[in-house]
């Protein structure tokens, strides 16, 4: 089975096309080498995904027809992303979400409910 086609079968991308596109711009590598959409894998190749900040790695155990839905997934692959790589990626994204000065562009949703219970206040 293509590459492409099984990332997109095991849900790891919404479209074949998204699939397609991260294999082209070097954000998937097969066995440590860049693949291509039409590479064709088979069970037991290591599959590392490059998104979003984290690089997750999976192991593939079988090849599906089709799509599968989300509770059969796991029959198809297997997460073998390290630990460290995982708690990085939250530590990130806890300093992403800390690091926004209070004030400073829109308000979040308690922000805002708080100034309109403010001004509710006042009138």
């Amino acid at each position: 089975m293509r590459i492409d086609k099984y990332l997109w079968a095991v849900r790891f991308f919404k479209s074949r096309n998204a699939a397609s596109i991260a294999c082209k711009k070097g954000y998937v590598q097969v066995d440590g080498q860049n693949a291509k959409p039409s590479r064709e894998i088979y069970s037991s190749d290591k599959i590392s995904i490059r998104r979003q900040q984290l690089t997750t790695e999976i192991l593939v155990l079988d090849i599906p027809k089709s799509r599968v839905g989300a509770k059969l997934v796991p029959q198809y692959c297997k997460n073998i992303t390290p630990e460290a790589s995982l708690e990085q990626f939250e530590a990130v994204r806890e300093n992403q979400r800390l690091s926004r000065v209070k004030g400073a562009g829109r308000p979040s949703k308690k922000e805002r409910r708080d100034l309109d219970s403010f001004l509710d206040d006042d009138a």
